[in-house]
């Protein structure tokens, strides 16, 4: 007998958002993972709701995703420190400046609202910032929030639906209507939602995932030293780099008065200890554009693995050789942006509902046609 509707494997922010989405729409909602709420990738990330334009199919599903996170903001409590901080992307030079333009005139020909600066408006808006930059992208609806009490309340709202959340289970296999636990019990259900991140491929063998290690610090607290979320042009190279190490300047107020800094990409890192010589080339990187950093005390540096995709965009829909599993993962950095869409797109895709955005550039037959369960 199935115990659930949908069972939901991960209970990082994925994981938390595929439960209330489909908690939401009156299905039987059972979360299991194998430690706490909101570990892995979801600690592990800057908590930056933020539209991106890499590809089509990336701008829709972040568009969308920020729309849905708008929405819930009024309802989330304190702990998840949503705040509609904006985005500034930082021109270094001219070069830099002219892809200022085309994503100013990108965001505006889709509706959403952007300023060009120059070097004295990005000089008054970020007076911390070294002097010499030429200029930036002023993004005022981008948002920052702590990802993982926005994963706790995204659960705790599935609860108040009925869905039940089991921590300290560990998953082995899944397939066929079933999961198969690491103590040797099953439990079955219609469906079962692929949520585990980096861990995504070890259930279902065949996927193109790649876990990215990454590094991040936070300081101590210092209110109003940063105004908005700071990232470097340079950054896009760095995030869709292939090679094996790269680091790039991202900075973040929090709503505490901390500031939260990145960020370092490395592949093939199975150690998940902190690498100082990637720290300390990625703490140069933010003093290169905010000097005043050196002065400031930081109390905590620490990793966290991301699951990868070959194109840059997450796995969402049910496998084509098993329609009983559905991948919610492959999110990469931008699973705290997209955790929202991807739950509701899920939803869609097990109640049978139009879903609002095309779900096409997501499905898992793209990149994993190999993808089979156990």
């Amino acid at each position: 007998m199935a115990v659930a509707d949908v069972i939901v494997v991960g209970a990082g922010i994925i994981g938390a958002a595929c439960a209330e989405a489909c908690a939401a729409r009156g299905l039987r909602v059972t979360v299991l993972d194998t430690a706490g709420v909101g570990g892995g990738a979801t600690a592990a990330g800057m908590g930056h709701i933020v539209v991106m334009d890499d590809s089509e199919a990336q701008f829709a599903l972040t568009c969308y995703s920020q729309a849905l996170w708008q929405r819930l903001a009024p309802e989330l409590p304190a702990e998840a420190e949503y705040t509609p901080a904006g985005t500034i992307w930082v021109a270094a030079d001219e070069e830099e400046m002219a892809e200022v333009r085309r994503k100013h005139a990108f965001y505006g020909a889709r509706g959403v609202a952007t300023e060009v600066l120059d070097a004295a408006a990005l000089a008054q808006a970020e007076p911390h910032l070294r002097p010499g930059l030429a200029g930036g992208l002023r993004v005022p609806g981008d948002a920052v929030l702590y990802p993982p009490c926005a994963a706790q309340a995204l659960l705790e709202r599935a609860r108040a639906r009925g869905a039940e959340v089991r921590l300290g289970v560990g998953v082995a296999a899944i397939g066929g209507g079933a999961v198969r636990l690491s103590d040797g019990g099953a439990l079955r259900a219609g469906a079962i939602v692929n949520a585990a991140g980096a861990a995504a491929a070890a259930l279902t063998p065949g996927l193109p995932i790649k876990p990215r290690k990454g590094h991040l610090v936070i300081t101590e607290r210092y209110p109003g030293w940063l105004r908005h979320q700071l990232v470097e042009l340079g950054y896009l190279k760095s995030a869709h780099s292939q090679g094996a190490e790269s680091v790039a300047f991202n900075a973040q107020p929090r709503a505490t008065g901390q500031i939260l800094i990145g960020s370092s990409r490395q592949f093939d890192a199975a150690d998940g200890g902190v690498d100082h010589a990637i720290l300390a080339r990625m703490l140069r990187q933010a003093e290169s554009y905010l000097p005043g950093l050196e002065w400031l005390a930081a109390i905590r540096a620490w990793t966290g693995f991301r699951a990868a995709t070959p194109d840059s965009l997450p796995l969402i829909g049910r496998l084509r050789d098993d329609p009983s599993v559905v991948l919610a993962t492959g999110h990469e950095g931008l699973g705290i942006t997209t955790s929202l869409g991807t739950g509701a797109l899920v939803a869609a895709a097990l109640t049978g509902e139009p879903p609002a955005i095309p779900a096409e550039p997501y499905l898992p037959e793209r990149e994993c046609p190999e993808a089979k369960t156990h």
